[in-house]
């Protein structure tokens, strides 16, 4: 019998934050804005939960995947810091010139966080907006 590969081990760390958004066009009128984005073309805040999904091969000696805690300083210094309680429009430098539909921050979110969650692997974001609206951004 040759050494079967180990199972790979997903561990997922939720964090939360709180953010203000529009989901309007510049060059699209109010009728149009209103049309597609509904009440969210209007000046409004969620409470959002995120969470991270890593995987890897359990470390012998702590018996982690990688420690929590530093899932949660990693998350907070590259993401949590510019989102909680900012305008996701006006005040976030990595989301300049993006619309932050639940979709386009996961994606950004992801690519904040791919390759810099030292041990691990980054395998997927789970945004939730509310409790009606989750989006997931998956490795492919």
């Amino acid at each position: 019998m040759g050494m079967s590969q180990p199972p790979a081990v997903h561990v997922t760390r939720r964090l939360t934050f709180a953010a203000g958004h529009i989901l309007a066009k510049p060059e699209w009128d109010d009728a149009r804005n209103r049309e597609v984005f509904g009440a969210c073309s209007g000046d409004h805040g969620h409470n959002y939960d995120l969470e991270v999904t890593v995987s890897g091969s359990v470390d012998v000696n702590t018996g982690m995947v990688i420690n929590l805690r530093e899932v949660d300083r990693i998350v907070k210094e590259l993401v949590i810091h510019d989102v909680d309680h900012r305008h996701l429009n006006r005040d976030v430098p990595w989301l300049q010139g993006c619309l932050p539909t639940t979709e386009n921050v996961a994606l950004a979110i992801w690519h904040r966080l791919e390759g810099n969650l030292s041990s691990a692997r980054l395998e997927k974001i789970r945004l939730k907006e509310t409790e009606n609206n989750v989006v997931e951004v998956e490795r492919g």
